[in-house]
């Protein structure tokens, strides 16, 4: 009740479709699509919360000191050192491994982008839900249309490059263009 009330505060106007089924598996990763401002990881989070998701995500540990720290702890955030090699894949694997429930929103664009130039994504997600054996689901977000999406469900198969064309091919379809490695 107070994510709805929270979701019509923040998001007047906004509207969102879950397609029957792509959220059912206890444990997933999530992944969006475009990352274009920093409010775009706060809308995901709402978003999760609405749809009651044992969410959690991924943010530079720098942000987890004084007065932050303990409320993105709250809110499901992992602190990632991104200074050094930290073997995250196998962290989140761990992670996935100790819970229930457990669903990692990830924007595979990594850092937004501040311009239309398009950079290739990231496939630690990929590698995530492979090693974990959950699936990736995909939503996008258009704040123009003010209007959000969780649209489809990949279960990562031994082809990284045959399941990021399949991403790629569903995303295509909602006229989002996602740039391959």
């Amino acid at each position: 009740m107070l994510c709805q009330i929270l979701f019509k505060l923040l998001l007047h106007g906004w509207k969102y479709e879950v397609e029957q089924g792509v959220l059912d598996d206890p444990k997933k990763v999530l992944i969006g699509f475009p990352h274009t401002s920093p409010w775009d990881g706060f809308w995901a989070l709402v978003f999760s919360i609405l749809l009651q998701l044992d969410h959690h995500f991924l943010i530079k540990q720098e942000l987890f000191r004084f007065p932050l720290g303990w409320l993105l702890r709250k809110l499901g955030g992992i602190p990632v050192d991104r200074t050094q090699s930290t073997h995250i894949v196998q962290q989140m694997v761990d992670e996935f491994a100790k819970h229930e429930k457990f669903t990692l929103l990830i924007s595979p664009e990594g850092t937004r982008k501040g311009s239309i130039e398009q950079h290739p994504i990231h496939t630690g997600f990929w590698h995530i839900a492979k090693e974990a054996n959950v699936p990736i689901v995909l939503m996008f977000s258009d704040s123009h249309r003010k209007f959000a999406r969780v649209f489809a469900r990949v279960m990562p198969s031994d082809s990284i490059e045959g399941d990021l064309l399949k991403i790629q091919k569903l995303y295509v379809g909602y006229g989002i263009h996602v740039e391959l490695p």
